[in-house]
C-alpha cells in the first residue's frame, strides 16, 4: 500500500529517516481530503434528487436546525484538522531540532549555485558530501536573494536568507546521489540552480575526507570520493554548467586550513580582536574565550544561549540584543562581511572553549533585512 501511494502520488524515492513519517502524514492527509470530498458531492447529489422540486406548485419545507447536527459539523472538520495539527508539529519539532552528534556543514546560495563548506576545511560547489547513518546539520545562509534548499529525496525544505543563517538537518539512509533543487524564485537561472548530495559509506567518506586533507588545495574542492570515479556520471553540478575549479567570486574558496583557521585571521584582518579577547581577560566586547554555548545576559534583563543564529545577529545587528555590561559600540558588519567569513568567524569562536564544554542546541533562525536587496 505504501508503495501504491507513492507512485499515485509521484514522489520521489526516501532516502532519510523523516522522508517516511513525511509521506505517511502526507497519505493521511490526501486520504482523508478525498474521503470527505467524496461524501460531499454525493450527499450533494442524493439531496439533489431526493429533494428535488416536482412541481409548480410544491413549496418548500421549512427545515429547523438541531444541536446535535451542529456539533457534528462543527466537531468533526476540527477534531480532523486538530489531529492533523499533533500529528504534524511532532514530525515538525523533530525536523527543526538537529540530534546533539549532528556534523555541521555551513551552506551558501548565491543566483545561481550551492556552495558547501565543511569545518574541517573541504568546501565544494554544487556537490555536497556526506556519510550515511550519520545527522548532518546544514547551517544555511545567502549572498543576495532568498533561497530555498530543497532535496525531494530527503523530504526536507528550508529558506536561505540574507544576512542570517537558518538551519536544517537529515540523515541519509542509504549511499547515492540525491538531486538538491532551490524551490524559492530567485531569478532568471532559478531553474537551473541544482546541486546534489552524495551520500557515501562511512569507510568512502572517511577515505575522501582524508584525501581532501592530503590534497592540493587548487584541486581539493574538485576531487570526486573512490564511489564516484568508479561509476561515473553526469552529476548536478555539470548539469547547470558549475566548474568547481573556479571560485565564482566566494572568498572562502580555495583557503588553505579549516573553517575555523581562516576564522582566526579573518578576526585579525577585520579588527575583531581590538575589542574581543580569545584568552578570558575582560576588554571592550566579551571574551570569546568559553563564549559559544554560554548563556549571556542582556540590557533588558533576559538570558540567550550563544549560538549561531545570536553570533551571527550580532555581528549583522549588534544593538539588538546587547549584553549587560557593555557599551553600544560595535559597528555593523552587515554588508562588510561575506557570508563564508561569517561562517569561518562563527566556527574559530566554537573552537575557544572554557574548561566546560556545553552541548546545546541552535535556536533557530534569524531573520535580518537587507538593505538595497
Amino acid at each position: 500500500m505504501d508503495e501504491l501511494f507513492r507512485r499515485v502520488l509521484f514522489l520521489p524515492e526516501r532516502a532519510s529517516t523523516v522522508a517516511k513519517d513525511v509521506d505517511h502524514l502526507h497519505y493521511v492527509i490526501i486520504t482523508t481530503a478525498m474521503v470527505a470530498a467524496t461524501a460531499i458531492f454525493a450527499t450533494a447529489a442524493y439531496f439533489l434528487i431526493r429533494f428535488r422540486r416536482r412541481s409548480e406548485t410544491e413549496v418548500t419545507r421549512k427545515v429547523e436546525g438541531t444541536l446535535v447536527w451542529e456539533v457534528l459539523f462543527v466537531g468533526v472538520p476540527l477534531s480532523t484538522f486538530l489531529v492533523w495539527f499533533f500529528v504534524g508539529y511532532h514530525d515538525f519539532i523533530r525536523m527543526q531540532t538537529p540530534p546533539p552528534d549532528a556534523m555541521d556543514v555551513y551552506v551558501v546560495g548565491k543566483q545561481w549555485m550551492w556552495q558547501f563548506t565543511h569545518p574541517e576545511g573541504p568546501n565544494s560547489i554544487g556537490v555536497l558530501r556526506v556519510p550515511v547513518g550519520k545527522p548532518v546539520r546544514l547551517l544555511l545562509t545567502s549572498r543576495d536573494v532568498i533561497h530555498s534548499f530543497y532535496v525531494p529525496a530527503f523530504r526536507i525544505k528550508q529558506d536561505a536568507l540574507p544576512g542570517a543563517y537558518t538551519q536544517t538537518w537529515f540523515e541519509v539512509t542509504k549511499p547515492g546521489s540525491y538531486r538538491v533543487m532551490c524551490a524559492e524564485y530567485c531569478g532568471l537561472k532559478h531553474s537551473e540552480m541544482w546541486a546534489e548530495v552524495q551520500a557515501l559509506s562511512p569507510e568512502d567518506y572517511e577515505a575522501w575526507m582524508q584525501e581532501q586533507r592530503r590534497g592540493l588545495v587548487s584541486r581539493r574542492d574538485a576531487s570526486p570520493s573512490a564511489p564516484e570515479r568508479e561509476e561515473p556520471h553526469e552529476p548536478a553540478r555539470l548539469a547547470a554548467r558549475y566548474d568547481a575549479q573556479r571560485p565564482h567570486g566566494e572568498v572562502m574558496y580555495g583557503e588553505r586550513g579549516s573553517l575555523a583557521e581562516r576564522g582566526e585571521r579573518v578576526a585579525a584582518e577585520r579588527g575583531c580582536l581590538k575589542c574581543h579577547t580569545v584568552d578570558g581577560t575582560a576588554h571592550i566586547g566579551p571574551t570569546w574565550l568559553g563564549l559559544y554555548g554560554r548563556r549571556e545576559r542582556l540590557t533588558t534583563g533576559e538570558t540567550v544561549v550563544v549560538d549561531e543564529a545570536y553570533l551571527t545577529e550580532s555581528m549583522m545587528k549588534p544593538g539588538a540584543k546587547r549584553v549587560a555590561g557593555f557599551e553600544p559600540v560595535m559597528p555593523s558588519f552587515l554588508g562588510v562581511l561575506e557570508a563564508a567569513e561569517v561562517a569561518a568567524l562563527v566556527e574559530y569562536i566554537k573552537t575557544l572553549r572554557g574548561a566546560r564544554l556545553e552541548t546545546i542546541r541552535s535556536e533557530g533562525p534569524v531573520y535580518e533585512p537587507i538593505g538595497g536587496k
